[in-house]
Parts: structure tokens; sequence; C-alpha cells
């Protein structure tokens, strides 16, 4: 009996700082673990892209091991798969991750 007066029993009132304190205690820990990471990981990608040069090495996201032959002005580059076969990729497509992985590699 006394279970069943304790369901039927009115919640307590919590103050409003309470869950103002919590709602913005889960925005920062969002912050913080998800969108923060994610942009310092954008930001490097774009650097890692704009001090591309020609002779690098790098890996497309396709899996793609080549070297780099030049720069073209309109955001893609023309890179070397093998001696005188060339493609022409968008920057985009270059994995940082596997670029950097591939080199160590080599080295």
């Amino acid at each position: 009996m006394t279970v069943l007066f304790f369901l039927l029993q009115a919640p307590q009132q919590q103050s409003p700082w309470f869950s103002f304190i919590m709602i913005g205690g889960m925005i920062l820990v969002f912050w913080l673990f998800m969108i923060r990471p994610q942009a310092k990981k954008a930001k490097e990608q774009k650097n890692f892209i704009e001090n591309l040069k020609k002779g690098d090495k790098v890996v497309t996201i396709a899996g793609i091991h080549a070297s780099i032959n030049k720069i073209n002005e309109d955001g893609t580059l023309q890179i070397e798969v093998n001696p005188g076969s060339y493609l022409k990729i968008e920057k985009s497509a270059i994995s940082q991750e596997w670029s950097i992985a591939a080199n160590k590699a080599s080295a």
C-alpha cells in the first residue's frame, strides 16, 4: 500500500535554475566532444590541401596512390599515377590521413 502511495504522490518542484544549468551542461559537453573536434579536423584538412605542392605523394579517398604533377587554378590537381599516366582530380579528393600514413611508411 505504501508503494502505491509513493507512485501517486506528485513529484516535487525543482528549481528552474537547476534545469537551466543541466541544459547548459549538456550543450557544453556536446560542444566539447562533438563540434570542437570536428571543426579542428576540418581546419587541419583545409590547411593540408592548401599546402600541397608539386611532387608531393598523396593518396586519394578512393585509394589511388600518386604524386602531384600540376596544381590547376580551378581547384583541381593533375596527379601522376604511373610514369606518363595522369588523372585530373579535385583537391577535396585527397585524404590527409592516408597521405600522411603512406609518406611515413615509404620513408
